[in-house]
């Protein structure tokens, strides 16, 4: 390799073996590691060498990263900043062609740049292999003399580029300082270099995609001045074309209220961007903006929900005309980008508004749906009408009942669509191998396994459209729930493609649902065929994601079906399929460990080298969980028989070894045990208590609100036998409550508002070893809290019990606490702590009259009010509590 790359004689084939290597038996490499290192590091940065050799040799670097994780902390963590050096240098690798960067009107023919692409996927899989506690630090002595290099803006967009690169692997480590990370972004919007905005507006889009919801809840103001301001440059397509894509990731997974706070001016940018790209488009052919803004507008709409019917009329006519004068074969992505805009919107918006649009645009789409199988595999159009159906079903309900006989036809013979298939030997595939249409699997003895694969997708994609029907419409599909379940039934195996077998698992309960009118004797043969049908695809699937699928469709059956139509002998396959399912899981746990010890990596090493494998694994284990919680929930203490016999399969899990997805998982089912078990849970106490007791200071917070969760459920259904439990658990529940970092992330919230509607059940329902009035001063000071709906109720159900009972630790000496409660209860509704239309325990009501009661006195309410200081939003939240 030295040799090779000093004289650049030959090809790098010397290096790309060393790759295999580094990829295969990277241990081996051990002793040459430094040498290695330092070669392939040197051949990077020397950007006289051929592009081929750099590539190579940064390709030995990260795939020693990757199957060598702790080898490489451990001998090469000097490396480290050197090789997050070479990727951000590759990335700065950049061409000077502004004018043709700004003219391209269609991305995904855009010149590459290979050097800059191939130093981002490096950086991306560097973090992820590595993790944050490896590559933030280093990789944040770097990055400032790139972005602050004035003079070079191919500094700067690598430097941007980069720290949204490294947001995935890096996001547990990032996620508590993105205000910060957000505002070092932000100046860079205004960068007079248009690729640097581009770049700016790359990140924050990236950022509110990794660190969703955190960051749209931080630096929503920011983020959305900023974009918006982008967005209606069109002097520059490009960047606000990428400017209306970052808002389209931002908006994803805001919640409505805070999008809600920036409707008018969004949607006001949004529309003039639309009307002057539509001129464009007529005048020059360019559609570049016009397409993607109309993705934002449908993004927006989306988030609003029923906020956006003000925006309605203004956009359906628009939308409606570019969908009838868009029939031009290089205007079918902008076709179909129109259709999903109109569906979004009208789902936003509701049947009543869309109502009366509803048949002309059903009118416009069923040319295209009745002429489904027609319809080419590649075609942009497809994917965004089956989702637009999906949305048109949920927005008409049963009316769309009407449309089926139009359209099932088709539907139904693409979903029955059988691929060819062949075997051939060797000599005979070669010329058939250039068929794209076709792929071929070596079987041994000069044979191929040959399948032709268009038509495939369409056949996903059909089955897709079932599933859909099927939830949506309910009874009014009942007519066609023999012929699906006829047909969805085999493809349970259908060994061709995953999205087929994951359609058909996801279709079956929704099937049962479809027959409620039909009577149990009818549900009851569909679930007889359907229970063996699931086993036999379950035993032979080997792909995870369609296992877990799998599952939870049986998890899904249970919970329409009930203890009604369950037989023991249905809960004993279920169980079998269950237990099954566990030894395997832990038979594949033990290989994998197995292949995975190193002498030189300690436990905590070991246990996050094997994280990714165990991420997909734990996907599996959240499906049992499902089932189990399926099957409690029907039978309740009647299911403990079959649960002791699996008991033993997850005790194991709790184990603070064990990968944290797996202590989550097996809380939750032992959080099921307590909420339905009974008495009988009692038992197993000894064998979770202490580490669901451990698990409230563990270091994720995904295990920190299931053992929250789990010791709110003793309180509230344990009883006398968990009260010593619950008075053990207050103390670590408060110093999980009172952590800094308790609210730095989305999943850090979620799990202590769980930790504080713990407190509130057991104060509440099993407080008889707890000194209460010396815990509910503490309790008062965590308020408000909003963003776990589920909780929200027993939270502010047992806080509504402390004001209405007079209690003076609440009130104060002369109600001087007034203000402080008043508040509180303003906020949680300002900040949106309930589910709209919901009122569980009547919570919401009790509030509210809380507040009126304060207001009954005029006085009272005047100096409460003063003392609030409400600003115009919370001052119309009230207004809208009180009327």
């Amino acid at each position: 390799c030295q040799h090779v790359v000093a004289t650049e004689d030959d090809d790098d084939v010397p290096l790309q073996c060393l790759c295999d290597l580094a990829t295969s038996v990277p241990k081996t490499l051990q002793p040459h590691l430094n040498d290695i290192f330092t070669l392939c590091a040197s051949t990077v940065a020397d950007k006289q060498k051929d592009d081929s050799y750099r590539h190579s040799s940064l390709e030995v670097m990260v795939s020693l990263c990757e199957s060598a994780t702790n080898m490489v902390k451990k001998k090469a963590s000097n490396f480290i900043p050197t090789l997050l050096e070479q990727c951000l240098g590759l990335m700065t690798e950049l061409e000077d062609n502004d004018e043709e960067w700004l003219s391209c009107d269609n991305v995904e023919e855009d010149s590459e740049e290979e050097n800059a692409g191939i130093g981002e996927s490096s950086l991306d899989r560097i973090s992820c292999s590595l993790g944050g506690k490896v590559v933030l630090a280093p990789f944040l002595q770097i990055v400032p003399r790139l972005v602050q290099d004035s003079q070079n803006w191919k500094n700067r967009h690598a430097g941007i580029m980069g720290l949204s690169t490294i947001g995935e692997g890096c996001k547990r480590q990032m996620e508590p300082m993105i205000e910060d990370i957000v505002d070092n972004i932000l100046p860079f919007l205004q960068d007079p270099h248009p690729r640097v905005r581009y770049a700016a507006c790359n990140a924050l889009g990236q950022m509110s995609t990794d660190f969703a919801p955190t960051l749209q809840k931080k630096c929503h103001e920011k983020v959305v001045n900023g974009l918006c301001g982008l967005l209606v440059d069109l002097s520059c397509p490009r960047v606000a074309a990428h400017a209306g894509a970052a808002l389209v990731n931002f908006s994803e997974d805001c919640p409505k209220a805070t999008i809600a706070l920036y409707l008018p001016q969004i949607m006001e940018k949004l529309e003039f961007v639309l009307e002057h790209t539509f001129k464009q488009l007529l005048e020059r052919g360019k559609k570049l903006v016009l397409e993607q803004v109309i993705t934002t507008i449908a993004s927006v709409a989306d988030a609003a929900q029923d906020q956006f019917v003000a925006f309605y009329d203004r956009l359906i006519g628009p939308l409606k005309y570019i969908l009838q004068n868009s029939d031009a074969e290089e205007l079918k992505t902008l076709r179909g980008k129109t259709i999903e805009c109109i569906s979004l919107i009208g789902l936003a918006v509701g049947k009543e508004k869309f109502g009366k649009d509803a048949n002309e645009i059903m009118q416009m789409l069923l040319a295209n749906q009745a002429q489904f199988e027609q319809i080419s595999s590649d075609d942009p159009q497809v994917s965004y009408m089956i989702s637009a159906w999906a949305r048109i079903c949920k927005i008409l309900g049963e009316e769309f009942a009407a449309y089926l006989p139009l359209v099932m036809p088709s539907v139904m013979q693409a979903a029955s669509f059988k691929p060819d298939v062949t075997l051939m030997d060797d000599d005979e595939a070669a010329e058939q191998q250039e068929d794209p249409d076709w792929n071929f699997v070596p079987l041994g003895d000069q044979k191929l396994f040959g399948i032709k694969t268009s038509g495939l997708q369409d056949k996903a994609t059909a089955c897709e459209m079932l599933v859909c029907y099927a939830r949506e419409l309910k009874g009014a599909f009942a007519s066609y729930v023999e012929p699906v379940t006829e047909l969805m039934l085999p493809l349970l195996k259908f060994m061709f493609h995953d999205a087929v077998r994951s359609a058909a698992a996801d279709c079956l309960p929704c099937l049962l649902e479809c027959a409620r009118g039909r009577g149990s004797e009818f549900r009851a043969q569909l679930w007889n065929a359907m229970l063996p049908a699931y086993k036999e695809a379950i035993e032979a699937e080997h792909d995870k994601d369609v296992l877990a699928d799998q599952m939870h469709g049986i998890a899904q059956c249970v919970e329409e079906l009930g203890a009604e139509l369950l037989t023991a002998d249905h809960l004993e396959t279920i169980c079998g399929i269950i237990n099954q399912q566990m030894i395997e899981y832990e038979e594949r746990r033990q290989e994998r460990e197995k292949g995975s010890k190193d002498e030189d990596e300690d436990e905590e090493d070991a246990a996050e080298a094997l994280n990714d494998e165990v991420e997909e694994e734990t996907g599996v284990l959240a499906r049992v969980s499902d089932v189990i919680h399926a099957l409690f929930q029907a039978f309740g203490e009647r299911f403990m028989p079959y649960f002791d016999r699996l008991e033993p399969k997850f005790t194991p899990l709790l184990d603070s070894r064990r990968y944290y997805g797996e202590r989550q998982w097996a809380l939750c089912i032992f959080d099921d045990l307590i909420e339905y078990g009974g008495q009988g849970s009692v038992k197993y106490q000894a064998n979770f208590y202490g580490p669901m007791l451990a698990s409230l200071s563990d270091e994720y917070p995904e295990v920190r609100q299931a053992a929250a969760y789990g010791f709110g459920i003793m309180g509230q259904c344990g009883g006398p036998a968990y009260a010593q439990a619950c008075a053990g658990a207050l103390q670590q529940l408060a110093t999980m409550i009172s952590q800094p970092d308790a609210r730095s992330t989305e999943e850090g919230t979620a799990a202590t508002e769980n930790a504080i509607s713990a407190v509130a059940k057991i104060l509440k329902y099993n407080s008889s070893l707890i000194d209460v009035n010396a815990v509910i001063p503490t309790f008062l000071s965590w308020l408000p809290i909003w963003d776990d709906t589920d909780e929200s109720p027993y939270v502010y159900g047992y806080f509504a019990d402390l004001v209405e009972s007079n209690n003076p630790l609440v009130l104060g000496d002369n109600n001087a606490n007034l203000p402080r409660i008043f508040s509180i209860i303003v906020e949680a509704f300002h900040k949106g702590a309930f589910e709209e239309g919901e009122d569980k325990m009547n919570v919401k009501e009790r509030l509210i009259n809380i507040i009126k009661f304060m207001q009954s006195n005029a006085e009272v309410f005047g100096a409460v009010l003063s003392s609030a200081n409400l600003d115009e939003a919370h001052m119309a939240t009230l207004q809208h509590l009180v009327g």
